[in-house]
């Protein structure tokens, strides 16, 4: 019987990962293709002002959140696993993932000057771009949370396939005149998230019918201090992570070098927002094998993943030895020209970034969140004080050598947790009091 359920879990979990793979895929195309397009239809300055928008929105969102999507991911995905079919909780998942929108606020609006002229060299429509998208990601993070833990993966995936095409449509209008200039190509990154938000009308059907199957089904309140405690863990770690992949951006002066090394990065970039579908049914499916099953189905899990990240990052390494040169400069043209070994040497430290984040989901999903942000952050650290350095002159190199470096260090951190299985976990976030649900819990 248990042979059954473990193989029924990794039926469930790859027909998952394959559904979301589609939707994310695309997404991951269609963003590599966003930038391909913008690159050809603006100057350096405004390419390298826009690059910097995404890569300054892209810290902001996944630290603030992504850990309510993982919170949300993980405590329903549990709950599910113990036979609780709904009456999940939201309200505290609902009122961080608030406090940190309102916090995002204050802090944009306090710091317009600093952010507005030193980032996107006075231009206002950039800085106004940034605080809209980043509001808006708040309600698309919390409804990713929200399918991942059901293991709504066609819903995850139509979210951000109708984000990416969205915002694809921008650059697309300027490149055949219906608009111009770097105001009209940065709109999308703010529209993209709006839109997403149309399968939602999809969602709360699900939800009504499985709340109303739900009645008299025991649940937890979530516990604000252990949620927050969770969250803020997994803010730290996507903390690192952006850190990884933004920092060389951020601390390259000049516009257009910046815009240069974020085409580089987006080698990283793309494949890994790829794998996030895996990422994303990964934490649920371990979360309920840790909660169900035993050891050995959750390394056998880990360990599939990782043989998949192995074999796909060398093809792409490969890939880039042999026409890296020319396909980055057919896609993302420029003066300094991309160096075939650099490329090859960005593919490997995405590849060890992928271990890393499978890695990240087993500790997350045994409750070990604490642990593996300290992980993070040293590792981030080592990146930082690597690009500050002056060790190697060109910054383009400088930054390939340091994210592989960055990476593998991340690597073998959470590799050395992950071998600690007597480690104690860390609080779980939603097992605090227990009552009997009278009524279904509304969405929000």
């Amino acid at each position: 019987m248990a042979e059954a359920s473990q193989d029924g879990a990794s039926r469930s979990f790859g027909s998952g990962a394959r559904i979301l793979s589609i939707g994310i895929a695309a997404t991951g195309l269609f963003t590599f293709a966003y930038f391909s397009v913008a690159r050809h239809v603006l100057e350096d300055d405004a390419y390298g002002r826009v690059s910097t928008l995404w890569a300054v929105l892209f810290v902001v969102m996944s630290v603030i959140y992504r850990p309510v999507e993982q919170l949300l991911s993980r405590t329903i995905a549990d709950r599910r696993a113990r036979g609780s079919a709904g009456g999940h909780p939201l309200r505290v998942p609902a009122l961080i993932q608030l406090a940190f929108a309102a916090t995002f606020l204050v802090v944009a609006l306090a710091l317009r000057g600093p952010i507005q002229d030193g980032l996107f060299d006075g231009e206002s429509s950039l800085y106004w771009v940034l605080v809209g998208a980043a509001l808006a990601y708040a309600a698309s993070y919390f409804a990713r949370g929200y399918f991942a833990g059901h293991q709504w993966f066609g819903l995850y995936g139509g979210l951000v396939l109708f984000e990416s095409l969205s915002r694809f449509a921008f650059p697309v209008a300027v490149a055949v005149g219906i608009s111009t200039g770097e105001t009209a190509v940065a709109l999308g990154i703010v529209a993209a998230p709006l839109a997403s938000l149309c399968v939602i009308p999809w969602a709360l059907g699900r939800h009504e019918a499985g709340a109303a199957a739900a009645q008299d089904v025991p649940r937890a309140r979530g516990d604000m201090r252990q949620g927050a405690g969770f969250a803020g863990s997994v803010a730290l770690i996507q903390l690192g992570e952006q850190t990884l992949l933004n920092a060389a951006v951020l601390l390259v002066p000049d516009s257009g070098k910046a815009g240069v090394v974020f085409s580089a990065l987006l080698i990283a970039r793309a494949p890994l927002q790829l794998f996030q579908a895996v990422q994303t049914s990964l934490l649920p499916h371990l979360a309920g094998l840790e909660a169900t099953e035993g050891h050995a189905a959750f390394a056998r899990a880990i360990r599939q993943t990782i043989l998949v990240i192995v074999a796909f990052a060398g093809a792409v390494a490969v890939g880039l030895l042999a026409i890296g040169p020319w396909v980055m400069d057919v896609l993302f043209p420029s003066d300094q020209g991309y160096g075939r070994l650099g490329l090859a040497v960005i593919a490997v430290g995405m590849g060890l970034h992928l271990a890393a984040g499978t890695l990240n989901q087993a500790a997350l999903a045994r409750g070990r969140a604490h642990q593996a942000a300290a992980a993070w952050i040293v590792a981030a650290l080592a990146f930082v004080v690597w690009m500050v350095l002056p060790i190697v002159g060109d910054e383009l190199a400088r930054a390939e050598v340091g994210y592989a470096g960055g990476a593998g260090l991340l690597c073998a951190l959470l590799w050395t947790l992950y071998r600690r299985p007597g480690l104690g976990p860390d609080p779980v976030p939603d097992d605090a009091e227990v009552e009997t649900a009278a009524a279904p819990t509304p969405i929000g």
